[in-house]
């Protein structure tokens, strides 16, 4: 198992490297839709949600999923918007301080998540516009799954 500075550093490396000249609604449907349908090939039971500034504009629930990944991808997706960064980042950034986000960060853990699966939808020259998540895995795992398809929709898009 990854020490947390060194997951930090990994996440941090992917924060600087996903980062997209544009994005638009119409990249919302088609980074969701690739998200939504890798999802269901593979059989995950996740909720994937894709947000420009504070509207929804991208949303979906698999079978095996529930409300409570809903929940938890809102969480997520506030600690992703406070702190400008994934949400596996935040979290591990308090770890890698020895410190425990619900405790440390001062905000309600009902109302925040630092658990992995959502990241900032980031353009170049602008900055974070949105989000991109997904709940309903292990926190790395949630991660690793936005991050791959984050990473073939800007690969796709350049």
């Amino acid at each position: 198992m990854f020490e947390a500075a060194t997951i930090l550093s990994l996440i941090d490396e992917e924060e600087r490297e996903l980062v997209s000249p544009h994005f638009d609604l119409e990249d919302a449907w088609i980074l969701g839709s690739a998200l939504r349908e890798s999802a269901r090939e593979r059989g995950l039971p996740v909720v994937i949600g894709i947000s420009l500034g504070e509207a929804r504009v991208f949303h979906t629930a698999l079978p095996g999923s529930s409300s409570d990944n809903d929940e938890w991808l809102e969480r997520k997706a506030r600690v992703a918007r406070r702190y400008g960064r994934s949400s596996y980042g935040v979290g591990m950034l308090f770890r890698s301080r020895d410190q425990d986000f619900d405790t440390h960060s001062r905000l309600d853990p009902s109302v925040f998540a630092a658990a992995g699966g959502v990241f900032p939808i980031l353009i170049a020259g602008v900055g974070m516009v949105g989000t991109v998540g997904v709940s309903g895995l292990p926190q790395a795992d949630d991660h690793a799954l936005v991050v791959e398809h984050l990473r073939a929709h800007l690969a796709s898009r350049r």
